[in-house]
């Protein structure tokens, strides 16, 4: 297998890709830069407090910057958000009584957060242990099924939408998509809040989900958000009474977002925003020239590489585990930390079946650096994503091809 004559016959094909990219960095860039200065963020933002965490100036700019970005009249960006799903569970909880039911209008949410509505898993703490009942409304050719939204939705008391694949064989949301589920519930409930799993899309597209009729959108901070620099956490911006409903939740009530020390990481969340967009970019790169690669080695690559892209993932079926295993291996080999480890499945919490994960990262868990996992379940499907910069990314995805190429 000659490396070099595919990653150049790869990289002919991602030019107009690429050039769409990075049209989407450069607006969403502007929108960043304007935000930092509507909010005048200052040298002195970035000092933090400990403690109780009261009067942080640092952290109060911060979420009136996220709120701005996203579109958004409020925001909530903690570092004690443990990830993502802590931050979507603590979204979700707070819309929602005893008797209420939330309708997943996506079918069944991934994984972990099977586990907070009762699907599976561990007891204690679930949405049914609250009294609150749970449907969903599967997905119709891998695709939101808007007349079966309609008919389910206006029984429904709060409204949630997974805008990425998780480990499903399905394509992520646009923002089209995404509005498109808002009118289809709002035409038969006016009330139900309508919360959306952002993670993996932010900045892949110029527009909020927001601004498409979403209420709350909740993501995790070491994933696109927060640039490849933020040492953790999550955020939820949205409607001023739902962001504080969500804050209460996290803290109590009385409490709210007026308290949470930063420890002195505020420069590093300001930072990670402010590289968000370029660094997105560089992630998405990298999954164009992956799928260029591999689609031309005969896989089932999912986006294409000439498909628009509203995530980083990008899904490569692999139908054995050998091959996967090799994959994710080579991807390991090519990380800049622990690059001499070699990932083996396991049991990992929230999941349902050995897991594989390839993390070579500065960050621990964070997907917005080169990674790639897969349940090792049929049909045996890689799901890659990030790359802190395409030169790095590239180099990775080359040595997951080398490992590829031995079984060949």
């Amino acid at each position: 297998m000659d490396i070099k004559a595919l990653a150049a016959k790869a990289e002919k094909k991602c030019a107009d890709p690429f050039r769409r990219i990075d049209e989407t960095a450069e607006i969403n860039t502007e929108k960043v830069l304007s935000a930092f200065a509507a909010e005048k963020v200052s040298d002195s933002f970035f000092s933090g407090t400990t403690g109780y965490g009261y009067d942080d100036r640092g952290r109060e700019a911060l979420e009136r910057v996220y709120a701005r970005v996203f579109d958004g009249e409020k925001a909530l960006v903690r570092i004690s958000f443990v990830n993502g799903s802590h931050a979507i569970a603590c979204g979700i909880m707070s819309c929602l009584k005893c008797g209420d039911t939330l309708l997943s209008v996506t079918g069944d949410p991934y994984d972990t957060l099977q586990t907070l509505i009762g699907l599976r898993g561990p007891v204690g703490g679930t949405l049914p242990e609250y009294g609150v009942k749970y449907a969903s409304v599967p997905l119709k050719d891998g695709a939101p099924d808007l007349p079966a939204i309609t008919a389910a939705a206006s029984r429904a008391s709060a409204i949630f939408i997974q805008r990425s694949r998780g480990y499903a064989v399905r394509k992520s949301l646009s923002y089209t998509d995404i509005k498109e589920i808002c009118e289809a519930v709002r035409s038969v409930n006016k009330r139900a809040p309508i919360i959306l799993d952002n993670c993996y899309g932010e900045f892949c597209e110029t527009r909020s989900p927001l601004s498409a009729g979403v209420d709350l959108i909740c993501g995790s901070l070491i994933k696109n958000p927060g640039g490849g620099i933020a040492p953790g956490g999550g955020y939820i911006v949205g409607k001023a009474d739902l962001v504080d409903r969500a804050a209460n939740r996290l803290t109590l009530p009385g409490i709210g977002g007026e308290c949470g020390a930063t420890y002195g990481q505020n420069r590093l969340l300001f930072q990670g925003l402010f590289m968000a967009p370029h660094t997105v970019a560089q992630a998405l790169k990298t999954a164009v020239f992956a799928a260029a690669v591999l689609e031309d080695l005969g896989y089932e690559v999912s986006p294409a590489s000439s498909e628009e892209r509203y995530d980083i993932i990008q899904t490569v079926s692999f139908k054995k585990p050998e091959p996967l295993l090799a994959f994710c291996r080579g991807i390991q080999e090519g990380a800049p930390v622990d690059s001499f480890a070699t990932p083996e499945p396991w049991d990992m919490p929230g999941y349902d079946c050995p897991v594989v994960m390839a993390a070579g990262a500065f960050v621990q868990g964070s997907s917005i650096e080169l990674s790639c996992d897969a349940p090792m379940r049929e049909p045996f499907t890689a799901y890659l994503q990030g790359g802190l910069t395409f030169e790095s990314g590239k180099y990775g995805i080359l040595k997951a091809i080398e490992r590829l190429g031995e079984r060949i």
